[in-house]
């Protein structure tokens, strides 16, 4: 396993859209593996495979209180949303940054596993705001784009 370089706003990557993946390799088992553990070294709650450069649709999330239970979401479509939650929000794209976003409060995604088989999940408060922030990256867009008011850089909230 190895820590990818994380991609920032401005990276051309990050707006476009991922493709769809038809089946698993040893490639893909390595970049999943790769994104966990960068996740968890960034420590991040999520992180989609654009943000380390690969178009793919590909998803890992992790909001365990241990950090120790990483989902992965393989091409996830959200089906259900229903609910409004209003907080703040950030990106490993976008560091040091934070600002105000209303998600859905529950969200249920099909996706599939890391062995491709289908899963339905379902989330609510900080895995529902997760599904929608990491799948948004799959279709080329980031949070900042959804903030409500500006953006604030995170040493000004810390001294609050």
């Amino acid at each position: 396993m190895a820590i990818r370089n994380i991609r920032t706003m401005g990276d051309a990557v990050l707006n476009k859209k991922a493709k769809v993946i038809t089946e698993m390799n040893d490639r893909t088992q390595e970049l999943i593996d790769d994104m966990i553990e960068t996740m968890y070294e960034a420590q991040g709650v999520g992180l989609a495979a654009p943000q380390v450069g690969i178009l793919k649709r590909l998803v890992v999330i992790d909001v365990s209180p241990e950090a120790d239970d990483p989902i992965v979401l393989i091409n996830p479509e959200i089906l259900e949303v229903s609910g409004e939650q209003t907080g703040d929000e950030g990106c490993l794209s976008v560091p040091g940054k934070v600002g105000v976003v209303t998600r859905p409060n529950y969200v249920k995604v099909k996706a599939l596993d890391r062995n491709m088989n289908e899963r339905i999940l379902e989330g609510e408060g900080l895995l529902a705001r997760a599904f929608c922030h990491e799948i948004d990256h799959l279709d080329g867009h980031l949070y900042v784009e959804k903030v409500e008011g500006k953006l604030y850089n995170t040493s000004d909230l810390e001294e609050e």
